[in-house]
């Protein structure tokens, strides 16, 4: 964990570092995102740049480790996107309160979604990948696994990219269900990919109520202190109980650290 670099920042970050820092790793909140209107926004209180070489997975629900967060810190990350009917909600939800957050997203309807996918970067947020269309890498032959993680990257690469723009895709994946087998483990940590579990989850997968939904997250949350926060942007629960879960961390004295990829001038990592 000693190379993952933490770079202090405030809801003004974008603006203070714009034409230095930023810039060069171009990994970070996109410019247009770079002011938040709002002064009493909940803000994204660092970045932090993540060494693949050295930290090749993290996530205290699979792994012995994960980012150093200090008490009170979080990672919002959201799987399964991008839906249209749900995840710009989300984005709007993260938007109002100048928070940026890690979206995994699934090769398919990627492609099915470009503008969406174009407009999660665009909103400073960081794309990594969760396979080609959701399948268990445990569950298929090794050369399928292979496929779903390739096809994956390759997909959300082309939507990054789909108006002609180059956009950075960060060397980030997510397994479907955290199911991951040694093989491709070790093929991820070959390819300088960083491997994201997770540290408390609000099991929106189930079905719940918005309100169920923020109680039974904010009390995991309260008795981990910190952590990496998996949700799930398509589930309809989930967006709609976004707003007062950000509300709930401002209260509450959360603060929301940025995850990216070091790059060359921070670190090893690169895209795949």
């Amino acid at each position: 964990m000693k190379n993952i670099q933490r770079l202090k920042s405030t809801p003004k970050l974008m603006s203070a570092l714009g034409a230095g820092l930023v810039v060069s790793m171009a990994w970070t909140v996109a410019a247009q995102a770079a002011d938040c209107p709002r002064k009493d926004a909940l803000g994204t209180s660092r970045i932090l740049a993540v060494d693949a070489a050295t930290t090749p997975r993290v996530g205290l629900k699979s792994f012995p480790d994960t980012l150093p967060l200090e008490d009170h810190e979080v990672v919002l990350t959201f799987d399964d996107g991008p839906w249209p009917a749900t995840t710009p909600k989300v984005l709007a939800a993260l938007a109002h309160e100048c928070v940026h957050a890690t979206f995994f997203l699934i090769g398919k309807p990627a492609s099915e979604h470009p503008d969406l996918v174009r407009r999660i970067a665009a909103e400073g947020h960081t794309v990594g990948t969760h396979t080609w269309t959701h399948f268990s890498l445990a569950q298929i032959k090794p050369g399928e696994a292979v496929e779903q993680i390739d096809h994956g990257i390759s997909a959300v690469k082309a939507a990054l990219n789909s108006d002609g723009v180059t956009r950075p895709l960060a060397p980030f994946f997510r397994f479907p269900g955290f199911e991951s087998t040694p093989a491709t483990l070790d093929l991820l940590q070959s390819r300088g990919i960083v491997v994201f579990g997770a540290d408390l989850w609000a099991s929106d997968w189930n079905p719940m109520t918005p309100a169920e939904e923020l109680k039974l997250l904010t009390d995991r949350l309260n008795a981990a202190g910190k952590g990496i926060i998996l949700l799930h942007d398509p589930k309809g629960h989930t967006a709609a109980m976004l707003p007062a879960f950000l509300r709930y961390l401002k209260e509450n004295h959360y603060s929301v650290v940025h995850v990216v990829p070091a790059t060359p001038r921070t670190g090893v990592a690169r895209a795949p």
